[in-house]
């Protein structure tokens, strides 16, 4: 039972469960005192020992019920009574009325002791066996390794030859030509064994393909445009941009444990040492002071970007054990403070409130910039990187380029973020070249691969 064990912690990670190394090792340990004869226990031992959260527990209960299950193998008996329903509802049975005996446990006569084994087990409607074979074949295609839909049919043909479908097709062809009526049952009792193979390979991939189908589905969306996502994605780009968050801050809330040392100072450690003969009892180490990140963001809420700022804005503001201080600004027209919004307000309502105060307008950054300057200039220090997300379109006014140098001569960096693409910049009334002198970093930035790996980037120039 430890590989029937290994496949489900596979199933569960697949399930969203996190599940270590470690825990894996725990709970094999825990199942070892409490058995596997009552599957009531077996449960909760697994979801004690593997379960960190209210959800996590959800989705390892699910997943359990759907592992621990197997499609019951049908028999005759089963096709049979398939066909009477079929036939009392006026549909035409798919086999004859004689074909099969249902409740007749043997069936018509025994098996011919010539046939395979195969189909003696078919024809003698022996369902503990034919489970058991259905297991088996399974082990043998490697069915834990279906990981897409396209492979149903690929696992489901190497199940059938595991269990031995050349033998039974010839079975099959010599019993129609010697006893047709045991054809036909040994041929309805075939069909039902192909539904429980197709059962089997549906439950294997919604266990094991569901994680790789979920990394596709992510990585899809991770590079489609923002600015063009359908309604029923853009929930789907929000999990995701929360991902993203928790994946940034388990990269760099943690330093490592050299960061904190900092480095070895070779010629401070021998002159301490200088007493013992330079044996290095005593060491000395550089530590290099690092600030932790202060972002000043600048984000353009009119209709052609504003649902990038939207992830944009969600993503900075889930990096509080990040970055130390965020202050965020959102202009279309003119210019405002919306950091206290965001802290206050679920992100949905957040972004409602800030739509409806400066959103959907017309760019103008110029005024917007000169509305910066004039009350939060301040707020600019050589601890801090501004972030200016916006396609740089002015609508034909005045850019005001001297306000971003003056910023840019105040903060630590200026980093400019446009999520139109590079083709774009500098047509029409796109100033993307003007601003460009005075920004340190200028990306493209429309989908979210690349807003992770730009705020990843802005984050590391801290550590």
């Amino acid at each position: 039972m430890r590989e029937e064990l290994h496949r489900f912690f596979r199933a569960a990670r697949g399930a969203g469960v996190r599940v270590s190394p470690a825990e894996s090792i725990d709970a094999m340990r825990a199942v070892s005192e409490v058995g596997f004869a009552d599957r009531g226990l077996l449960r909760d031992t697994l979801l004690v020992t593997l379960a960190k959260t209210q959800d996590e527990k959800q989705a390892l209960a699910q997943c359990f019920d759907l592992f621990f299950s197997r499609p019951e193998p049908k028999t005759n008996a089963d096709a049979a009574e398939g066909a009477d329903q079929q036939s009392e509802s006026g549909a035409s049975p798919s086999q004859p009325s004689g074909s099969s005996a249902p409740g007749q446990g043997g069936g018509e006569g025994s098996a011919p002791p010539e046939l395979g084994e195969l189909a003696q087990m078919l024809l003698a409607q022996d369902r503990s066996a034919v489970a058991a074979a259905l297991a088996g074949a399974a082990n043998e295609a490697s069915l834990s390794n279906i990981r897409f839909f396209t492979q149903r049919g690929l696992f489901q043909s190497r199940m059938m030859e595991a269990l031995g479908i050349g033998q039974l097709r010839d079975d099959l062809d010599r019993l129609k030509a010697d006893d047709p009526a045991q054809a036909e049952r040994l041929a309805a009792a075939l069909d039902g064994l192909r539904d429980s193979v197709r059962e089997m390979v549906a439950q294997a991939l919604l266990l094991y393909g569901r994680e790789e189908a979920e990394n596709l589905r992510h990585e899809v969306l991770r590079n489609a445009p923002m600015m063009r996502l359908e309604r029923r994605q853009v929930e789907q780009m929000k999990e995701l941009i929360r991902a993203i968050a928790r994946r940034l801050r388990e990269r760099y809330s943690k330093p490592r444990k050299r960061q904190r040392r900092g480095h070895l100072d070779v010629r401070r450690t021998i002159r301490r040492n200088a007493a013992w003969g330079n044996i290095p009892f005593l060491t000395a180490w550089k530590r290099r002071h690092r600030d932790r990140p202060q972002i000043v963001a600048l984000c353009d809420v009119s209709g052609s970007v504003a649902q990038v700022s939207d992830f944009f804005l969600l993503l900075i503001h889930s990096l509080h054990e990040v970055v130390d201080d965020v202050r965020s600004f959102a202009f279309s027209g003119h210019l405002i403070e919306v950091s206290d919004i965001l802290d206050k307000q679920e992100p949905e309502a957040a972004m409602r409130e800030i739509m409806s105060k400066v959103g959907f307008g017309s760019s103008d950054y110029g005024a917007s910039l000169a509305d910066f300057e004039k009350r939060w200039l301040r707020a600019v220090t050589p601890k801090t990187t501004v972030i200016v997300l916006g396609d740089a379109r002015s609508n034909n006014l005045d850019p005001r380029t001297d306000i971003l140098r003056t910023i840019s001569e105040r903060a630590k960096r200026v980093v400019w973020l446009n999520p139109e693409g590079r083709m774009g910049w500098g047509w029409g009334d796109s100033e993307m070249f003007r601003y460009a002198p005075f920004c340190n970093l200028v990306r493209q930035c429309s989908n979210a691969k690349q807003l992770e790996r730009a705020v990843s980037d802005i984050v590391a120039a801290y550590q």
